[in-house]
């Protein structure tokens, strides 16, 4: 079962999903992962070796992660000043 591609981009997709639904930013980087993973054992890189598989899937969701985060993350010093608030008409 862990060596069907599209096992992985499943998992992949499912979890940017619960990204979507989850508050916080920890999930994209494993459905980013999950999505790899299934597109390099469909290419033919990887076979079905669940622990190989499985040390990809870690390494590629901790770099798409720390990705992410470096490009989109929150910047060092940056204050959010509110002017405005909602209830003002």
């Amino acid at each position: 079962m862990w060596g069907i591609w599209w096992v992985w981009v499943v998992g992949g997709f499912g979890l940017g999903v619960l990204e979507v639904l989850v508050p916080g930013f920890i999930f994209l980087g494993f459905a980013i992962g999950g999505v790899l993973t299934g597109v390099l054992v469909a290419v033919g890189v990887l076979g079905a070796n669940l622990p190989v598989l499985m040390l990809v899937f870690a390494v590629l969701s901790v770099s798409a992660w720390l990705g992410l985060r470096a490009t989109m993350g929150v910047r060092r010093g940056q204050v959010k000043l509110w002017d405005r608030d909602i209830n003002d008409n």
